[in-house]
């Protein structure tokens, strides 16, 4: 028993890896994509490392015992 059998004929694709202009761009635009997204998350938590960091400081100053 065949498991073709009633499946509409699929269009012949070739068996190596598709390398014209357009795919390659295509997977060049969304490597690019999500590096983009890496670096504005990134930065995003760098930045808000920094604040986190200030607002201790700034309470540490605040609240130190004076002499």
């Amino acid at each position: 028993m065949s498991g073709d059998a009633g499946r509409p004929d699929l269009p012949d694709l070739p068996d190596g890896p598709d390398n014209s202009q357009e795919a390659l761009d295509k997977r060049r635009l969304a490597e690019e994509t999500r590096n983009e997204r890496k670096v504005w998350y990134f930065l995003g938590y760098f930045l808000f490392g920094i604040h986190v960091v200030a607002f201790v400081m700034i309470y540490a100053v605040t609240h130190a015992p004076n002499k």
